[in-house]
């Protein structure tokens, strides 16, 4: 098994040290698991799509222009 040293913050740390009988790596190893699963899933889903880049910028700009119109009232 390969290692991967992960940074927490201190605050995170003291945390985690409330529940020592928790095996963080564990914890961490599946937390990274479902995050891959997830992204293969997205991946899949994703992959006959003709929305393009350019497609998504400007959808954004719409969302925001009638976010901002929407809170202005």
């Amino acid at each position: 098994m390969t290692s991967l040293t992960l940074s927490v913050p201190t605050e995170l740390k003291q945390e985690m040290n409330v529940f020592p009988e928790i095996n963080w790596s564990a914890v961490a190893r599946e937390a990274i698991k479902n995050k891959l699963i997830q992204l293969e899933k997205f991946k899949q889903f994703t992959k006959q799509s003709t929305f393009t880049e350019k497609d998504a910028l400007k959808l954004g700009r719409e969302i925001s222009a009638k976010a901002i119109k929407r809170h202005r009232k």
